[in-house]
């Protein structure tokens, strides 16, 4: 699983690099509007599950800033990395009663 968390966030801080890309220099073409659309999609949808990190998360683990940062940037890769930290924490703190 963390493999695939690494991977995750390699592959959508490509994505990340190429909307951005796309914005200072636009493609040609319709490739350039859908990037440009996929951007505004991808901000809508990280917004929406830094609302539902926040929801989820805050009561379980300390959250600072570069946690948020973090969830805003990679989506649900950072989804998954969390819930794995939570669940630990869970573990270890039934472990000790």
């Amino acid at each position: 699983m963390k493999w695939l968390i690494v991977f995750g966030k390699i592959a959508t801080l490509g994505a990340w690099a190429m909307m951005g890309y796309n914005l200072m220099a636009p493609f040609d073409g319709n490739i350039g509007t859908l990037l440009k659309l996929l951007l505004g999609v991808t901000l809508v949808m990280h917004s929406f599950q830094l609302g539902v990190f926040h929801l989820l998360f805050r009561k379980l683990l300390p959250l600072k800033g570069s946690d948020y940062l973090q969830m805003f940037a990679f989506g649900v890769f950072a989804l998954l990395e969390y819930r794995a930290r939570a669940l630990a924490k869970f573990e270890a703190d039934a472990r000790q009663g």
